[in-house]
């Protein structure tokens, strides 16, 4: 009987330890996804000649809430996340890295808009929110 009792133990601890979740910042799906829709919503601000498609973006940021409820995270984890100021600092420097990998000063604004341009040329996921 002690044996049963240690291994259902022991299988509950360790469902308990493989149910936990992340922080949503280490989703990469959903965190690159939310990076993406920053760098739009940047060039967007920064260039005249290139609009945002807003009803495409809200959409993915209602599908990117979808996926982090189906992977269990609730509505207040999720706000928290992307409401956190220290979590914003993040992003944008997340975000600038992204720029500068692909050879794009973040202050750069003839750079920005040409990446934008070029974003939407070869219908990325940055380019598929802008117009």
């Amino acid at each position: 009987m002690r044996l049963l009792t240690a291994v259902a133990i022991l299988v509950f601890s360790m469902g308990g330890a493989a149910s936990a979740k992340p922080p949503l910042r280490d989703v990469s799906q959903i965190d690159d996804a939310l990076m993406h829709v920053a760098i739009a919503d940047a060039i967007r601000k920064s260039c005249d000649n290139i609009n945002a498609r807003l009803i495409r973006a809200y959409s993915e940021l209602n599908r990117l809430k979808s996926v982090a409820r189906d992977m269990g995270y609730t509505e207040k984890e999720v706000e928290r996340y992307v409401t956190s100021k220290d979590e914003k600092n993040r992003m944008k420097a997340k975000a600038e890295q992204f720029l500068q990998a692909n050879g794009v000063r973040p202050d750069d604004t003839p750079a920005l808009c040409r990446f934008g341009q070029e974003q939407i040329q070869a219908q990325t996921e940055i380019g598929q929110l802008l117009r």
